[in-house]
């Protein structure tokens, strides 16, 4: 039988310092989650699973590589986190798995369903593709070379959700255990492993085309061979994360971690196909250009926002219309400001210190010292703002409309040309850009323009 490895997210050192996580409620991610795991690590020995607990003073690199050089075929990984949000309502558990893998996705379904059987009370985020995280891709999924996700347990920003998992640890830990008994089961159903692996063929696709030569699928994975690649024009030299494998004297690399090349990758399980397009609608090369024009729609920036959240245009309906108008004028890419603004307000959803009423689609500050953010009189004058915000960072062009961002002359202007500029700037989070860079990704695909 296979054996589980089980992470408990965070506590080890990253940049020299201990992380804790998240912090809310007088503990920390990483102490509730020790104390998960190590439950949960009880109960499976119970059962006669082999269990691996990753040491907990491991960095997240260091995590992947400590399984990495224990893993063994049919073995699985799960690292279990508690989320957080700045608004204390948002609650539930969900899993993620890496994109475009229907068995993975089955595997989650399986994870998810142990856990809310045994707490009901947790309200349930359902199962998510990595891609849909804020960075976009997830390394415990990307990374892991056997089988693995992320389990979001709750939120520790959730008074709720924080009291469910102190006082019914040992439910959590036995409806995780139920789910990784049944996980492991389907990826080791008690055959032994063979030395020579016979991985089943899959057909791969090129912008509509067949190609003639076989990709092959391994934990659901579909791998496609590295001349493929090249003829893609694509450099992985400067890539050491991208999943190489050589089978039957043919090296293979995983498909999906091509999106980050601007590759369209889908998967059509009926015909067993791996479908790539290389011929991009959108300008790979200004993605990152604040000073840019948008690539999408008016009704393509409403669907994405319904899709994520169904009610955000009932209070906002003309905010892709607003987006498009005043970033049109002021020469600032319209898709970038659109989703920072999905990031900010989590799809409109607000909570924290920004109300909707504010018309404060992206934080922005006042002047003074006040605490609260900036409050604009319309939508409109709230969009212009933060448009206004972003081209100062972004460029020396003056101005075409009025100013109403209050914090316009403060920004020493074209500092930021590009997205990840704006990290550290914009906000505190060093990640801020990578987040935005994702959450536009998101939106092409959606729009099929990616």
């Amino acid at each position: 039988m296979g054996r589980i490895f089980i992470s408990a997210a965070h506590g080890g050192k990253e940049a020299t310092r201990i992380d804790p996580g998240s912090i809310a409620g007088g503990t920390t991610e990483a102490r509730e989650m020790i104390l998960l795991r190590d439950l949960i690590v009880t109960e499976l020995r119970s059962r006669t699973f082999e269990v691996l607990a990753v040491p907990d003073d491991l960095s997240a690199a260091q995590t992947i590589n400590w399984i990495n050089s224990r893993a063994r075929d049919r073995d699985v990984a799960l690292e279990i986190h508690a989320d957080a949000a700045s608004n204390p309502s948002v609650r539930g558990a969900s899993v993620f798995y890496i994109a475009s893998n229907d068995e993975r996705r089955s595997n989650a379904e399986l994870l998810l369903v142990g856990l809310l059987r045994r707490v009901p009370q947790l309200p349930n985020r359902g199962v998510k593709p990595d891609t849909d995280s804020g960075l976009g891709s997830l390394a415990f999924c990307r990374q892991t070379a056997i089988a693995s996700m992320i389990m979001q347990v709750g939120f520790l920003s959730s008074p709720d959700d924080r009291a469910l998992l102190q006082n019914r640890r040992r439910d959590f830990a036995l409806g995780i255990a139920d789910g990784l008994a049944s996980w492991s089961g389907t990826i080791d159903p008690g055959s032994a492993p063979t030395p020579d692996p016979n991985y089943p063929p899959i057909n791969i696709k090129i912008n509509g085309q067949n190609y003639s030569e076989k990709g092959i699928l391994i934990n659901g994975n579909a791998y496609i061979p590295i001349d493929l690649v090249d003829r893609l024009r694509i450099d992985l030299s400067k890539a050491p994360n991208v999943r190489r494998l050589t089978y039957r004297k043919v090296v293979y690399v995983k498909a999906v971690e091509l999106r980050d090349f601007n590759i369209s990758i889908s998967w059509d399980s009926t015909s067993r196909t791996i479908s790539l397009r290389s011929n991009l609608v959108i300008n790979p090369n200004q993605i990152d250009q604040i000073m840019a024009r948008g690539y999408t729609s008016e009704v393509q920036l409403q669907l994405f926002l319904k899709n994520n959240n169904e009610s955000a245009l009932t209070q906002f309906p003309d905010l892709p219309k607003l987006y498009r108008e005043e970033a049109t004028v002021e020469g600032v890419n319209y898709d970038i400001a659109f989703c920072q603004m999905c990031l900010e307000t989590g799809f409109l959803r607000f909570g924290g210190d920004v109300k909707r009423e504010q018309n404060n689609f992206a934080g922005l500050g006042t002047i003074g010292g006040s605490l609260e953010a900036a409050k604009f009189d319309s939508a409109r004058t709230g969009v212009r703002a933060q448009i206004q915000h972003l081209k100062a960072y972004a460029s020396l062009e003056p101005l075409v409309n009025e100013i109403v961002d209050p914090r316009y002359r403060f920004v020493t202007r074209g500092v930021a040309p590009t997205i990840d500029k704006l990290s550290g700037r914009w906000s505190a989070d060093l990640q801020y850009g990578t987040k935005i860079t994702a959450m536009i990704k998101r939106l092409y695909e959606s729009a099929g323009l990616l």
